[in-house]
């Protein structure tokens, strides 16, 4: 394992990573002046050419009428590799048909029922074949330009010109989703490459539990050392667990003595700072015994108190009435937004740097009310910041999940700022990439075949659907907003004057922000957090608000549903809004995946459940979403109906003796070439593992 130690000090040191072969080299395909030079290597360069040459040398000649830059480049497939495939895709058609054809033919059987089920079997195979194969005829692969983006979006005096960002992260339990992963996310995001004046995170803690707001306070004093030194020598991951993990300590020689006395500061004030984690249960119990004496001698009050001497509202160690899990009031506080301590770091030269803001919420739980799980914690996010901050986009992540390149957030950028689709760009998705698997991934966790196949086969139609997790939204859309080219005037109808309470809720303050953010207004700076304000943001989080409104329907993220996600972009793509996919060298974000079995089989079967329980709702891809291009409409029924496949795998699995049926004839489902590198393991644990989850779903 090599150091991390950089090549050079002062701005442009890089950490030299695990294989040595080092971060210093570009993270993404980009190039001078808005042109990708950097060949891109392996696979990549054997499958893919430019796609968009015409449209650069048209903006060339224009000269940027509309004062925006091209931000990324589009790939396509190779011709000699596109054709063949297209063609044999044909050709097993003609053949699966053909069989078809000679099944219904011969069918003397003395198993009559065995046949029928056989057939109906080949058939559902062959249906689901198609559906899967009919939206891959024109993969694309898009990728950021990040120094167009740099050149047009950032000043010469060190401010920019890039719009908004608010990140949510969801959390349900500290105790099952530890805390020390949490906070190396928020870390992760709160030292991320972008103007600290247009970035703001916010956590949404389902408990209501008070150590995880502590755990908040605790990040804000440890992110005035991180952020600095992740800064100053352009460290990557930004998550400090995987970093140390991920590197030995540098020695002098190999780096610089500054940079060594950096880490050795960093790595033992990180020690400190996870001893202060573990801790924090014991601590808020102790102080709490101590405060609770105080109040009663007799040792009866129950409450949870704060570092303030404050009540906490929302769960308390012993629960009682209104402070128990699933029972507590709403909570929205500003966990920071400060300057970094001068005398906390004085060898990084960084007392004018700002840290994003921090703000921790928690919605009230009340039994009376359905929670609407992760939706409606996103949803309660969604209408906290458009009070605090507005951003123009908004990106999620699971609290298990970080930010692995510093740049991801710029990259998604690119897409929503680009001239030619930027606008009727509704979200850009990220694949998911986890660090916890094992070499063999004997569990198909990465799932290669869906990214690297078919999400790229979406780019090329309207776009990828929604995946939950690292994906970065146009605020407007997640409104129920039309998109500009579907928009006959500057304010939808719905958006109106005596529309817009019943669609949105009561709240004044966030029907301004929903008219603002119509008009792409937002405001760099939060609002004067008086007792006033306070009480609007506790309010929009109540369990009732979304009584009587459009939330969770037509606005926000869908609820009713296990799979929120894909409903909520089957809506978006519904009302014709374009999606991108962004694929970078050096994987935009990491996260945790299931470790054994029971784990994985458990994920499979609620995305299952959640499939088919789409397929039987208002959002049936083959009745919904008026704009959706037929592909497109092709894409999301087999997101739908993929389940049923496991209905007659169970039956072959369970009927060997159909191989010594006299006339039966099996085959196998036809087999598919995959491009952009996919292994031949790949697409092997692919099918092993679909094998194994359809047998459990249906059983």
């Amino acid at each position: 394992m090599a150091s991390p130690a950089p090549e050079a000090t002062g701005a442009d040191v890089r950490a030299v990573s695990v294989d040595d072969g080092g971060l210093a080299d570009p993270l993404l395909a980009v190039g001078n002046g808005g042109a990708a030079t950097k060949q891109e290597s392996g696979a990549e360069g054997k499958y893919w050419v430019p796609a968009d040459e015409a449209e650069r040398r048209a903006a060339t000649a224009s000269s940027g009428e509309d004062g925006r830059p091209l931000l990324f480049r589009k790939y396509k497939l190779r011709a000699a590799i596109l054709h063949p495939y297209r063609a044999l895709i044909f050709v097993r058609l003609i053949a699966v048909l053909l069989f078809f054809a000679w099944r219904i033919r011969h069918n003397k059987s003395n198993v009559m029922w065995f046949w029928t089920l056989s057939v109906a079997g080949d058939a559902w195979f062959g249906f689901s074949w198609l559906l899967n194969q009919l939206p891959k005829f024109n993969p694309i692969k898009s990728i950021p330009d990040l120094c167009a983006l740099k050149l047009h979006y950032d000043l010469p005096d060190g401010t920019s010109k890039l719009p908004g960002i608010d990140v949510f992260i969801t959390t349900a339990d500290p105790i099952n989703e530890p805390i020390l992963y949490t906070m190396n996310s928020i870390l992760s995001i709160l030292a991320t490459d972008y103007p600290v004046d247009r970035l703001a995170c916010y956590v949404s803690d389902d408990s209501g539990a008070l150590i995880l707001y502590e755990a908040l306070v605790e990040v804000a004093k440890f992110a005035t050392l991180w952020v600095p030194f992740c800064h100053k020598h352009c460290i990557e991951p930004r998550a400090p667990e995987s970093y140390f993990d991920l590197v030995v300590p540098p020695r002098i020689g190999r780096a610089s003595e500054e940079f060594v006395n950096d880490y050795k500061r960093v790595q033992m004030d990180y020690d400190d700072f996870k001893m202060r984690l573990n801790k924090l249960s014991d601590t808020i119990h102790k102080r709490s015994d101590v405060y609770n004496r105080m109040i009663t001698p007799e040792g009866d009050a129950q409450a949870t108190w704060m570092a303030n001497g404050m009540q906490w509202p929302g769960t308390w160690i012993d629960p009682t009435e209104n402070h128990r899990k699933g029972e507590h009031t709403g909570i929205v506080k500003v966990v920071n937004g400060s300057e970094v301590d001068a005398n906390r770091n004085p060898s990084f030269n960084t007392t004018d740097v700002c840290l994003p803001m921090l703000v921790y919420v928690s919605r009230e739980k009340n039994p009376n009310y359905d929670h609407n799980k992760k939706a409606g914690a996103l949803n309660a996010l969604l209408r906290v910041s458009a009070l605090l901050s507005s951003a123009q986009f908004i990106i999620n992540f699971d609290c298990d999940h970080y930010i692995n390149n510093s740049q991801a957030l710029r990259a998604a950028v690119c897409f929503m700022l680009d001239q030619r689709e930027g606008d009727n760009t509704a979200f850009v998705q990220f694949p998911q990439h986890f660090n916890n698997v094992d070499p063999t991934d004997r569990y198909g966790n990465h799932n290669r075949v869906f990214f690297d196949g078919t999400m790229l086969a979406l780019n090329g139609l309207q776009g990828p659907s929604y995946l939950g997790t690292g994906c970065m939204f146009r605020r407007i859309a997640l409104y129920g907003i039309d998109p500009p080219h579907c928009r006959p005037g500057n304010i939808p109808p719905h958006c109106r004057p005596g529309n817009i309470t019943a669609k949105y809720g009561n709240s004044t303050p966030l029907i301004d922000s929903v008219s603002k953010a119509i008009k792409q207004e937002s405001s760099t700076t939060p609002p004067p957090l008086d007792d006033t304000f306070v009480s609007e943001m506790e309010m929009v989080v109540t369990a009732s608000y979304d009584n009587g409104t459009e939330w969770g329907k037509g606005v926000g993220y869908i609820y009713d549903i296990a799979t929120e996600d894909i409903v909520t972009g089957f809506r978006i793509h519904g009302q014709g809004w374009r999606t991108m996919y962004c694929t970078m060298e050096h994987d935009a974000f990491c996260g945790t995946a299931p470790i054994n079995l029971t784990e994985r089989l458990h994920q499979i079967v609620r995305w299952s459940g959640g499939s088919l329980e789409m397929f039987f709702s208002r959002n049936n891809p083959l009745v919904g979403g008026q704009r959706l291009q037929l592909l497109q409409r092709v894409s999301y029924l087999n997101m739908t109906v993929y389940p049923v496949t496991s209905l007659f795998i169970l039956l072959y699995a369970l009927c060997p003796v159909m191989w010594l049926v006299p006339d039966e004839i099996h085959i196998q489902r036809p087999f598919t070439r995959y491009w952009a590198g996919v292994t031949w393991m790949d697409y092997w644990r692919n099918e092993q593992f679909f094998m194994i989850g359809s047998t459990r779903f249906s059983g």
